[in-house]
């Protein structure tokens, strides 16, 4: 064996000591696991002549293998051989085979990597098939389950969706909204105010408030105020009965609230003057033939504002005035002349609180007399009674107005007036729906309710009603997920008839806020009142909307086949819009139906509030189908103003409306119509260059449209004057009735200057005019150069 391993070819096996330890496979078998085994057997697979030609064989010990076993053995009594190293050319494993005992006892298996290789791969193959079959089977069966996700809600200015939302308006509805209203008659304010918060709120409307203030109210006395004749003693009430237990008794309810509420309380017993409708001849004619200090005037409603009339009866000096209507000035269809009435002389708001809220903490002023006149209406009836003027036979066919002759005896009268100063609280609804991109911008929708029993009339409850169904539709719609671009404020304003104090309130509560966001008035304030005669009432910017709404719907009058034409007119409206036009400069629109013989009478007359029994006729309350119209009407503008991307507002007839005031007047304005012509060149140039957002989708980039209604919302600002006279609108672009084409202040100077012989009045009355004009053309030339200066900016 030393000789062969001198000769052995490879020389980095020289002089290395190889060892093989010949094992007893009975003995060893029975120590050494399967792992021994293995190991064992792949050391022997070794090709002695390949690993000879190997380089890299010197690295290769196996001493380690078979000491590592030792070492795991060795506190087993084994009997190990040593084995010698083997350089035959047979190799070892050929030599091993040779051995008997091998084959025997160390047959080979097959070898262990591979087959965990295999099992290995097998296993992730089947894992991840199994975890693609469970996720198909998941999907397919989760997509099926699960319901399709529903469609994008519609975009607000889609005119599809409006006319859905007034197709759930019905007549039906409205009615048993009326009905509910009406049981509520004589409850407290806060009463009817928490019915319609519930109402409100059970459709769905989530921001609901009940505002509450404590105002002064002029309430009725203990007993009813009394005219007596003193040339007979004869004491009559308000509606020309005799005083007498019975008569209170009877009567109380509608005796009681025949008055002037915040009128001078006491006494007076004074000469009667006849001054008809109260006008500046009316009061020259009497001026020039008697002393009228500490007087009573007689006194008729209609043709001017009542606190305007009073103003100028006060300042000529009189003590009091009795109020009455003539029959002549009423509609065909009503027969008033027996019946009394009640008018407050409140212009406004809490009169101890002028100008600023009634919030806890303010300052109460002590104004109970808003007057120092004595003011009692009476009704027709008592007039002829007291100053012996015989009725006309032949109705109102063949009416005279009623007249005192100049040469008849002067009749001296005793007027007693006695009111309640008394503070309440009032309670407004607001009711807060929420846009979905223009928040900040208020729609305010408005309607009055009441508390007067008989003298409330229950018309409160139409305009309240026609709110409330179109509410109860739109709510439907937005339980859906759709909501208004702009803000929806629905308010509820209470105390109305006292002098608007809910609406005034609030707005003076708020005014900072609304002077910012607030972008339009629509009014509900008894929006039937006849069945013959769609008459609305809209601001200039406001017309071109709801001349086109009125023609889009073109709706029919009760009992006939088409409504009398009537032009949408800027005229001086009743109701809580008073504010809103004359303090913030809001736009401002009213629909309403009246008769078409109320139309041509004299106007203001509505500034008298009869009794129940005498107004609207059952038939139009029976049927609601004009009240459906009103709410179908009034929605549809609702909705376009609330979300058309650019405010529904025309300039240009702005423009256009103050050069029609101009019209047939025969003072020397020409400054003024040169400013008007260059105010209607700037609004052309505004309405072609700045209003094509409105019409051309492509050019409705954010911050152009919001500047544009930015400008468009802030027009009617500029037309604000700082005075006008009791009863007069601020808002000089509203015109007194439709009989008159002047500015208001302008007719009002012009009568100003035949009392006083002079001028002054009339030169400020031109100058506050002018400053509007100009300050309006300033504001359409600046809102040009910031359009201007954008548009470089984005270029």
């Amino acid at each position: 064996m030393g000789e062969k391993e001198k000769s052995f070819a490879n020389p980095p096996l020289q002089g290395k000591k190889m060892a093989y330890h010949k094992v007893g496979a009975d003995q060893r078998a029975q120590y050494l696991d399967s792992d021994d085994l293995q190991a064992t057997s792949l050391e022997l697979e070794w090709d002695m002549e390949k690993e000879l030609e190997e380089p890299g064989f010197d690295h290769f010990r196996l001493d380690g293998t078979v000491h590592q076993q030792v070492g795991i053995t060795q506190n087993t009594d084994l009997d190990l051989e040593p084995i010698q190293p083997s350089a035959s050319p047979k190799g070892r494993f050929q030599r091993l085979q040779e051995d008997p005992d091998y084959v025997s006892h160390y047959t080979r298996p097959p070898p262990k990597s591979n087959r965990y290789s295999f099992c290995w791969i097998f296993k992730l193959f089947c894992t991840a098939l199994s975890l693609f079959i469970l996720g198909v089977l998941i999907g397919y069966y989760g997509h099926v389950r699960c319901p399709p996700s529903p469609p994008p809600p519609p975009k607000p200015s889609d005119p599809h969706l409006s006319q859905e939302i007034l197709k759930e308006i019905q007549a039906k509805d409205v009615a048993q909204i009326y009905r509910d209203l009406i049981q509520l008659r004589g409850k407290e304010d806060r009463d009817i105010a928490m019915k319609l918060l519930a109402q409100w709120t059970s459709y769905g409307l989530e921001d609901v408030q009940l505002v509450n203030y404590s105002v002064l109210l002029d309430l009725p006395g203990a007993s009813p105020n009394t005219v007596t004749l003193n040339s007979t003693g004869e004491c009559f009430y308000p509606n020309g009965q005799l005083c007498s237990k019975e008569t209170k008794m009877l009567h109380s309810q509608d005796l009681l609230y025949s008055y002037a509420a915040y009128s001078a309380k006491g006494t007076l017993t004074a000469e009667v003057f006849d001054v008809q409708y109260g006008t500046a001849e009316d009061l020259l004619r009497i001026q020039n033939t008697a002393n009228v200090s500490r007087k009573i005037a007689l006194l008729k409603l209609g043709r001017l504002p009542l606190l305007y009339k009073l103003s100028l009866l006060e300042e000529a000096g009189f003590g009091g005035a009795l109020l009455y209507v003539d029959p002549c000035d009423l509609p065909k269809t009503q027969n008033l002349s027996e019946k009394a009435f009640m008018v407050s002389l409140n212009g406004g708001g809490d009169p101890s609180t002028p100008g600023y809220p009634s919030i806890d903490g303010s300052y109460k002023q002590n104004r109970s007399n808003l007057t120092s006149l004595l003011v009692q209406p009476i009704c027709a009836a008592l007039v002829r009674k007291l100053f012996s003027s015989p009725e006309k036979a032949g109705g109102n066919e063949d009416c005279e107005p009623l007249e005192l002759l100049a040469t008849a005896e002067r009749r001296t009268v005793t007027l007693e007036v006695q009111t309640q100063p008394t503070y309440k609280t009032i309670s407004n609804v607001i009711a807060y729906l929420k846009g979905a991109t223009i928040p900040d911008r208020y729609v305010i929708v408005g309607s009055h309710h009441s508390t007067l029993g008989a003298y409330s009339r229950q018309q409160w409850a139409h305009g309240t009603a026609v709110m409330t169904a179109f509410i109860q539709a739109l709510m439907r719609k937005v339980k859906k997920g759709w909501r208004p671009e702009r803000t929806i404020i629905f308010c509820s304003w209470g105390e109305t008839v006292f002098g608007k104090i809910g609406s005034y309130e609030w707005a003076e509560d708020l005014k900072e806020v609304l002077q910012r966001n607030a972008v339009a008035y629509v009014s509900l304030h008894d929006p039937v009142r006849g069945r013959a005669v769609l008459h609305t009432i809209a601001s200039p910017s406001l017309q071109q909307l709801a001349t086109e709404v009125r023609k889009r719907h073109n709706f029919t009058c009760l009992g006939q086949d088409k409504c009398a034409e009537f032009n949408v007119s800027s005229v001086q409206m009743q109701g809580d819009s008073d504010y809103f036009i004359n303090h913030l400069g809001v736009p401002a629109l009213q629909f309403s139906y009246q008769d078409s013989t109320a139309l041509e009478t004299a106007s203001f007359l509505s500034e008298a509030l009869f009794p129940l029994h005498s107004t609207i006729s059952n038939e139009l309350v029976s049927s609601f189908s004009l009240h459906e119209s009103i709410a179908k009407l009034t929605g549809e503008v609702i909705l376009q103003i609330a979300n058309n991307p650019v405010l529904p507002f025309n300039a240009l007839d702005i423009a256009l409306e103050v050069q029609k005031s101009f019209r047939d007047e025969h003072l020397n304005l020409e400054r003024l119509l040169t400013m008007a012509n260059a105010l209607r060149e700037s609004a052309q140039l505004f309405q072609s260059d700045e209003m094509r957002p409105a019409n051309d989708p492509k050019e409705r980039a954010p911050t152009r449209v919001r500047m544009l209604n930015d400008v468009l919302q802030s027009l009617e600002r500029n037309f604000l004057v700082p005075q006008v006279p009791p009863g007069f609108y601020r808002n000089i672009l509203y015109r007194l009735d439709e009989r008159t084409h002047q500015f208001s202040v302008l007719l009002e100077a012009v009568e100003h200057c035949k009392l006083h012989q002079s001028n002054e009045t009339l030169q400020a009355a031109l100058s506050k005019v002018l400053s509007s004009l100009n300050s309006a053309q300033v504001s359409f030339k600046a809102g040009l150069n910031v359009f201007e200066a954008a548009l470089l900016g984005s270029k």
